[in-house]
């Protein structure tokens, strides 16, 4: 099952039936949370054997993470039911606080709902654009929300507890816990494990200065080059969902590169990972990072399926571009991550 492909949001534009156009305008946000997620750094990388190979000193550096309040003021009566007890979702969301294109505050975005089936044995990864357009419930204060709007409205209205509202709201899947990683932090993981080889499969020169240019096939890069690699959207034609899979790469790439490059069996390259995703990286207060390195240590990059949120495409809402969420199929997807099905999971993501 394949969606349709999408049209990028900044290029192209598409009116739904009975939407009466109006005039694009340029105005930005004064307030916008931008989302850069690198997803399983938090709880795969160093699952992917620190537990064994480093976990009297993960436990130590577990306890200086910073924790955030992500279910502060959640109504408990309109969050969905846990369905599959064992299974647990995870969300994924970052910041860019060093983005070149941040200019006024705001930041580039993404968010991830990772799933780890009951067994372990694998994990889903699906992530949804910042443009979605989906019902934001309203603010803690009634300010904001109460309506349809951008899926990264939410945390600029009421922070990460209203992003776990929308999520919810949206997917119909309960969030078991929340994890946010600076992706200026990105950098140094990536030369934790001594950098990745990505395949490129466009080629491309970055934006950004010193403007690298990215030819096709298989690169070597150190954090930086990757971390400029993973910010790159306006030169491809579906724009932002290109990010995404540059992202997605990347997260698999390193994952790969810690396991079969010897990071996690060489105690001081360890802890520099260690360090390196600590000083990145806040949890609610709930989850253990030690307990999920654990449970996950048996990951590898091949046990990763990366996917995103089905779409119709793009269009305009008033002046706003956003995506348009394929509603049926995306039914179809979270209610196989509810049911932890995971064969049914990839099926609706067109695995």
């Amino acid at each position: 099952m394949s969606n349709p492909p999408p049209l990028d949001a900044e290029t192209e534009k598409i009116q739904l039936p009975g939407q009466t156009p109006e005039p694009a305008r340029h105005k930005k946000p004064s307030r916008r949370l931008r989302y850069v997620l690198i997803g399983l750094l938090v709880v795969g990388l160093l699952g992917a054997g620190s537990a064994v190979a480093g976990g009297v000193y993960l436990r130590s550096v577990e306890k200086g993470i910073e924790r955030v309040d992500a279910f502060d003021g959640v109504p408990e009566q309109e969050r969905p039911q846990k369905e599959a007890t064992e299974a647990r979702n995870i969300l994924l969301l970052g910041s860019d606080s060093r983005d070149p294109e941040n200019t006024g505050g705001s930041r580039s975005d993404t968010l991830i709902l990772a799933h780890l089936p009951a067994d372990r044995s694998s994990a889903q990864l699906i992530s949804i654009p910042r443009d979605t357009w989906v019902a934001v419930p309203k603010s803690r204060d009634g300010k904001h929300g109460g309506r349809e709007a951008k899926i990264n409205a939410a945390y600029a209205w009421g922070g990460v507890p209203l992003v776990v509202q929308t999520v919810e709201k949206y997917t119909g899947v309960r969030i078991d816990n929340v994890a946010i990683i600076d992706f200026a932090g990105f950098e140094q993981i990536v030369d934790a494990v001594g950098g990745v080889d990505i395949d490129v499969q466009q080629e491309f020169t970055s934006i950004h200065e010193p403007y690298r240019r990215f030819e096709l096939g298989v690169q070597h890069m150190d954090g930086a080059t990757a971390l400029d690699y993973a910010r790159q959207r306006k030169q491809f034609a579906d724009g932002d969902f290109a990010r995404i899979r540059h992202q997605q790469q990347v997260i698999k790439a390193v994952l790969n590169e810690a396991v079969s490059g010897g990071t996690l069996a060489n105690p001081g390259e360890l802890t520099d990972l260690i360090e390196a995703t600590a000083d990145a990286v806040s949890v609610d207060k709930t989850l253990s990072i030690f307990d999920t390195a654990t449970e996950m240590s048996g990951l590898r990059g091949g046990d990763l399926s990366f996917m995103t949120n089905p779409t119709l495409g793009t269009g305009m809402v008033g002046n706003e571009s956003v995506v348009f969420p394929d509603e049926d199929l995306s039914k179809q997807l979270y209610g196989a991550v509810k049911r932890d099905s995971v064969a049914d999971i990839l099926s609706a993501a067109g695995e």
